[in-house]
């Protein structure tokens, strides 16, 4: 996949440009996170000193995607929080198991994290606000993500996976909010792991049911 996809960039593009092949819009449908352009990751300060970022390696979502009734759209999402990624080089330990461990993300008691939309609220041509529930150590609490529509196709002879939307995400929360308190701060100090966690979704949905034009 990764492979055409590279030969599409490089190679498929300019030719058919040539051609001046009408690609289409995304149609209406349902479309999952093609995993090969799917990442999810967070940023937190640490200590003052810098803003530590890790990801996660398996995340699922199923869209049902609306262009013509873009605020009836609605979208749901599980992250498992075993498949955290600090990319940490320490041999003498698992960092990884580390922060994914109980006093932090909890993943041996709840495994993993999820979001049901329950509204989208445009608020440009391409943007919008998607709010939901985020269920996260066990807690649910409400989350508005800032969501940006970056384009796709309804139909392209080189990419197997059907039509194809992109979409930018990124949302602010505190992790006391959902019981995960571990080495946050002191008032006035920075000595520990701050509160506040951007999160970032880059993802590309692909929909391989939708309908292909005639030729």
């Amino acid at each position: 996949m990764l492979r055409t996809l590279i030969l599409m960039a490089f190679l498929a593009t300019p030719a058919l440009a040539q051609e001046e092949m009408d690609l289409g819009s995304p149609p209406a449908g349902t479309y999952r996170p093609d995993p090969a352009h799917t990442r999810l990751w967070f940023i937190v300060d640490h200590l003052g000193f810098s803003k530590y970022m890790a990801l996660f390696t398996k995340v699922d979502a199923t869209l049902q995607f609306d262009p013509e009734h873009p605020e009836a759209m609605s979208v749901t999402a599980t992250v498992d929080l075993r498949s955290l990624e600090t990319h940490n080089p320490a041999t003498d330990y698992n960092f990884n198991e580390i922060v994914s461990g109980e006093d932090l993300l909890n993943a041996p008691a709840h495994p993993e994290a999820t979001f049901v939309s329950t509204k989208v609220a445009l608020t440009g041509e391409t943007t919008a606000d998607v709010t939901g529930d985020m269920t996260l150590n066990g807690v649910t609490k409400p989350v508005t993500w800032k969501a940006s529509y970056n384009g796709g196709w309804g139909h392209m002879p080189l990419d197997p996976m059907g039509a194809r939307a992109g979409f930018s995400l990124e949302t602010v929360i505190k992790r006391s909010d959902f019981g995960i308190d571990f080495g946050i701060p002191e008032p006035g100090s920075e000595m520990g792991v701050g509160d506040e966690v951007q999160i970032f979704f880059e993802v590309e949905m692909v929909n391989p049911e939708a309908p292909k034009p005639q030729p």
